[in-house]
């Protein structure tokens, strides 16, 4: 995995001037010139296929719902740091976000032409529900240059709004946010105009719900003026197009006032905050809460502008308390905008998209560092307490055991005799039928610190009904609050016990998944409670008896290596690279988002099919996670005796299911008939 490097903004610029065809670690980057927006170079880059978002939208409508929302605007360290290695990096400490039932569209900004979000952001957040623009930007001169070149003519102005939904499209993100930061002679407006227009017509009819949005800079009389709110200087920009990003510098009364001029547009109207606090309403900050307190208030949408001065910043005590702390201030001004899971089946291990290991049913694959977003499972809404008061903290702990992948929720705090403790996880809204479902979910803790999960529901006649999911007859005394359900529980090699129940709960909606802390009966330890949560799922009973070995054989897909190269590597060890590609033989694209890319060294010269060779497991290695069918390995190192290396690719299920690896589609790379390249 590549080194992290925080010279951000001269890392972001330095990247782009990598010769793009050659095979290399696939990168996102932006495009930076109007003529290879024009070429359509991008797409003859060696990173193309890698950039693609793999992940539908969840939400069940492509519609925007119809009430204030929130933006949120990324804007981190200039953009492309750790997020642009698509494969990930080792920088566990790289920036990221996991409050997305927060938020309802997530902008990628840098001050490059064309920022293209890199496919981790637009993975995670479709997985939440969560819409992904990119940026389309042009500044000062430079700027007023491009726009001269760009609206040149109707038809020139066509042309290049075509190639933006193209990329949106080919790569799988939903749509633009247009910043025009420069004066444009007032006689291109009206190309400007159709800019807009077109670029708005061509998306939606490519991307249904997709969106454009217009950032409030210049004036439809070609002058750089900001107006802080809706005017009739950039209402026409606003009547093209899907929504209005105000600049961040507007006053108490704006929001009113862009509302009443807006109409029954009113929530497409999103009111800029700076959380620096660059002349921001409220100070921004910590005192984020005041311009959404207002915003909400005047019944409009609030863009969030650079929520990374968390990271950005340094505050105290760490980043990921910090982070959790000024979310919580977005969720008490605005209240939860997201609610999942909203289909089956549902599974999160409550990967946060980075970590210290990595897991696989409690088995650690892997003791190195990493980072990659788009490995971000949905994510719990755990709620902050910053004065401590709850008998029991609940945190995710990176550092903690994972069960799967690298992620946890860690409860720990004391709790006497027959005090229990609850907290949510999820907000799911998920309509049940007469098919059973099945819940499991895995813990590791010590005898005397019990975890169920609490599941709530709604019934048809709107009546709620508790039930706890736990694995102990002595949860019995807890029935005033709840029915009972008991689990069949497996304990594993690793110390984890999972836990599985099936129930019925026909025409009535899951509302709430909470956890349920407690103490065996007659307890009279008064240690430290401490259990970890590994993983949770709910499938439906047809979805459960699924075996994906056998519904996808390695005899249904082909695997092909290509750019196959070997080069000196130290002493008398050699470094292969090559680009795995892989495809189900009968579909154009694969029903999968998530494969699991593991190398071994074969020493053997009997190079007969893998059946039959007898290799410990302790040489098979997990070389990463790729979210599209291929994968670039481009620094394995072969020592001399090594005359071949075996890839093997394990899809995932959406439930996490996987097939076993000695049937896993495999491929045999020999290197005996390799020349070694001395670059």
């Amino acid at each position: 995995m590549p080194k992290s490097n925080d010279d951000d903004v001269a890392q972001s610029e330095a990247v782009p001037l990598l010769d793009l065809v050659k095979p290399s670690l696939p990168i996102s980057f932006p495009i930076k010139a109007l003529q290879d927006l024009k070429s359509r170079s991008y797409f003859d880059s060696f990173h193309f296929q890698f950039n693609r978002s793999t992940v539908p939208f969840r939400r069940n409508s492509d519609c925007l719902p119809n009430r204030p929302r929130v933006l949120v605007c990324h804007d981190m360290k200039g953009g492309y740091v750790d997020d642009k290695w698509v494969q990930g990096c080792e920088n566990e400490a790289g920036f990221a976000i996991w409050h997305w039932y927060l938020m309802d569209i997530f902008v990628y900004f840098s001050h490059s032409l064309v920022t293209i979000p890199p496919p981790c952001w637009t993975n995670t957040a479709h997985r939440h529900g969560v819409k992904v623009l990119g940026t389309f930007i042009t500044e000062w001169d430079e700027g007023k240059a491009t726009c001269k070149e760009m609206l040149a003519t109707k038809e020139s102005a066509q042309m290049y709004a075509e190639r933006l939904a193209e990329l949106a499209t080919a790569l799988g993100f939903d749509g633009w946010l247009i910043n025009i930061e420069n004066d444009i002679d007032e006689e291109q407006i009206p190309n400007m105009k159709e800019f807009v227009s077109h670029l708005k017509k061509v998306l939606h009819l490519s991307t249904p719900g997709a969106l454009v949005i217009w950032y409030d800079s210049v004036t439809v009389r070609g002058n750089l003026q900001w107006q802080d709110q809706l005017t009739e200087l950039n209402k026409p920009f606003f009547d093209l197009c899907d929504g209005i990003f105000m600049n961040y510098t507007w006053k108490e009364s704006y929001p009113n006032l862009s509302a009443e001029v807006a109409g029954d547009r009113k929530f497409d109207v999103y009111m800029g905050i700076d959380v620096f606090g660059r002349g921001s309403f409220g100070g921004g900050q910590w005192t984020v809460n005041a311009a959404l307190d207002l915003l909400k208030r005047n019944n409009v949408s609030a863009a969030i502008f650079a929520p990374g001065w968390v990271y950005e910043t340094a505050q105290p005590p760490n980043f990921h308390t910090a982070q959790n702390k000024w979310w919580s201030l977005v969720e008490k001004s605005w209240g939860i905008v997201q609610t999942y899971p909203q289909v089956l089946p549902f599974y999160s291990d409550f990967n946060q998209g980075f970590g210290y290991h990595v897991s696989l049913e409690g088995r650690q694959l892997s003791d190195s560092p990493w980072y990659n977003i788009s490995c971000q499972s949905l994510q719990p809404l755990l709620e902050f307490n910053e004065d401590n008061k709850d008998i029991i903290q609940v945190t995710v702990d990176a550092r903690e055991a994972s069960f799967n992948g690298g992620g946890n929720i860690v409860f720990r705090g004391k709790l006497k005799g027959d005090a229990y403790f609850t907290t949510r996880l999820f907000k799911p809204h998920l309509q049940l039928s007469s098919s059973p479902i099945t819940i499991s979910y895995s813990v590791k803790s010590d005898e005397t610190s019990n975890l169920g999960i609490l599941l709530s529901f709604s019934s048809p006649s709107l009546e709620t009904k508790s039930i706890l999911v736990a694995p102990e007859d002595p949860i019995r005394r807890f029935d005033d609050m709840s029915l009972q359900c008991l689990t069949t529980s497996v304990q594993t090699v690793s110390e984890w016990t999972v836990h599985e129940a099936s129930l019925v709960m026909d025409g009535h909606t899951l509302t709430e998944i909470s956890a349920f802390c407690y103490r065996p009966e007659n307890s009279t330890k008064s240690a430290e409670f401490v259990a970890l949560l590994g993983h949770i799922s709910v499938k439906d009973h047809v979805q459960n008896q699924q075996n994906p070995e056998i519904l996808l054989p390695a005899s249904s897909w082909v695997i092909e290596a290509h750019n196959v190269e070997l080069v000196p590597g130290n002493s008398s060890s050699k470094i292969l690279r090559v680009k795995l590609e892989w495809r189900q033989k009968d579909l154009e694209d694969s029903a999968f988002t998530r494969y699991n890319v593991y190398a071994e060294n074969v020493k053997s010269t009997d190079l007969r099919p893998r059946k039959v060779l007898e290799k410990p497991k302790s040489e098979t290695v997990l070389l990463g996670i790729a979210h599209v069918p291929a994968y670039y390995v481009a620094e394995l190192v072969v020592e001399s005796d090594v005359k071949a290396v075996r890839f093997m690719v394990q899809a995932c299920g959406e439930d996490a299911s996987l097939g076993k690896l000695d049937e896993a589609l495999n491929l045999l790379v020999d290197l005996e008939g390799l020349s070694v390249n001395h670059d």
